[in-house]
């Protein structure tokens, strides 16, 4: 597929893609794949998220100041502080990672710095230079959804601990009745699986194939992931009977894993398809947040500027569905129109096909007449060479 020629305008098939990542992806090219893979996705979206940033190009970034410089300095050293690349202190690697986390914080003022995108962007730089890094970082923000749960009101992270624990329950039923029992929540060890892309803690390996699925999935793969590491190590989670040795087990021994459970988690993740619970639980947490609002004493005032805020939102919820509508309306049309071709064209080849077959059978015809003619000429020529023969009287 890499090697297509023109292949940054081919759609490839979704199925093949998903079956070649599946096999596993060459190390030396996997920065060209995942770039590969994020060209795919937007021949696949040609309508932009709306939240797209500013195409100021990366160069210009660096040239800027960030008020986030003291946070990324302090995070620079704590980011894969064992890796040859990034060990030395204002190395090339953490230069290079410095330069990605400024440029993105003044590309997305929102969002800014936050701990965690530094093990993103790392792994990136691992796979690709630089520029290559910040483009995809961009991409996995932006087009992949990644960027909400860094926003700083963290409540989408919320959200994924709740939708998190919600997938415990409905999979994992008895993992889940043992951690509510000693009163752990995902949110005790999961945040940073979420935040690094499971890359502070888990071996670089198995990160890059997790970065292999978010490429070709999106952001629920988090979930998947989570939940299928729960689900193979849960006897020996149920094994301990205490929050500090079951914390302790999930943040530092469920980790180390070994290439067999490394291959066997992300083949379960390719099985899973969990987006309608995913949309479902996040529903199901608005609500749940909206009964604890409405159970609180609200004035007058605080009850009609709530209403206002509510109204404001469906409205342009409203819109927005408004315009998805259009939009699937005019590729509804557009089907039809072609379906309307292919049966006229159906019907063409129908009749092209009768006509050919009317005609097979009139040469069939032709021929076994020209057959029947040629054999009588053969015995009126034999009948005529008879009588000769008997007048010599040989």
């Amino acid at each position: 597929m890499l090697s297509t020629p023109g292949r940054s305008k081919i759609k490839f098939d979704m199925e093949k893609m998903h079956s070649a990542v599946g096999q596993g992806v060459p190390r030396h090219h996997r920065g060209e794949i995942w770039k590969f893979l994020a060209e795919q996705y937007h021949l696949k979206h040609p309508f932009p998220n709306k939240q797209q940033p500013k195409d100021t190009p990366y160069k210009e970034l660096l040239k800027q100041l960030t008020s986030h410089q003291h946070a990324i300095l302090i995070d620079l050293g704590r980011t894969f502080p064992t890796h040859p690349y990034f060990s030395a202190q204002l190395g090339a690697g953490q230069l290079s990672l410095y330069n990605i986390l400024k440029a993105y914080s003044l590309l997305d003022p929102e969002v800014g710095y936050c701990q965690g995108l530094s093990f993103v962007a790392g792994v990136l730089l691992l796979h690709m230079s630089e520029e290559d890094a910040f483009k995809m970082l961009k991409f996995l923000m932006f087009d992949m959804g990644l960027r909400k749960q860094y926003r700083p009101d963290m409540i989408i992270l919320q959200i994924q601990m709740y939708q998190l624990s919600r997938l415990l329950h409905d999979y994992h039923r008895d993992l889940y009745s043992h951690l509510e029992e000693h009163e752990i929540g995902p949110s005790l060890y999961a945040a940073p699986w979420f935040l690094t892309m499971f890359a502070s803690q888990f071996p670089l390996g198995f990160v890059a194939r997790v970065f292999d699925m978010i490429f070709l999935q999106g952001s629920e793969v988090i979930f998947k992931v989570a939940l299928s590491l729960l689900g193979s190590h849960k006897p020996l989670i149920l094994q301990h009977e205490n929050l500090e040795t079951i914390v302790d087990f999930i943040k530092n021994t469920l980790p180390n894993l070994g290439l067999v459970q490394m291959e066997k988690t992300i083949n379960q993740v390719f099985e899973m398809d969990i987006s309608k619970q995913l949309q479902a639980y996040e529903v199901e947490y608005h609500v749940l947040q909206d009964e604890l609002i409405d159970s609180s004493p609200l004035s007058d005032n605080q009850r009609m500027d709530k209403l206002e805020k509510t109204n404001s939102s469906l409205r342009k919820q409203n819109l927005d569905l408004l315009e998805e509508l259009q939009v699937a309306n005019g590729k509804i049309q557009s089907l039809e129109g072609t379906i309307e071709m292919l049966l006229a064209n159906e019907n063409r080849l129908k009749q092209t096909a009768l006509a050919l077959e009317l005609e097979r059978s009139a040469l069939l015809r032709t021929v076994e007449e020209l057959r029947k003619k040629a054999a009588q000429l053969g015995n009126g020529d034999l009948g005529a060479a008879q009588p000769e023969l008997t007048e010599d009287g040989h």
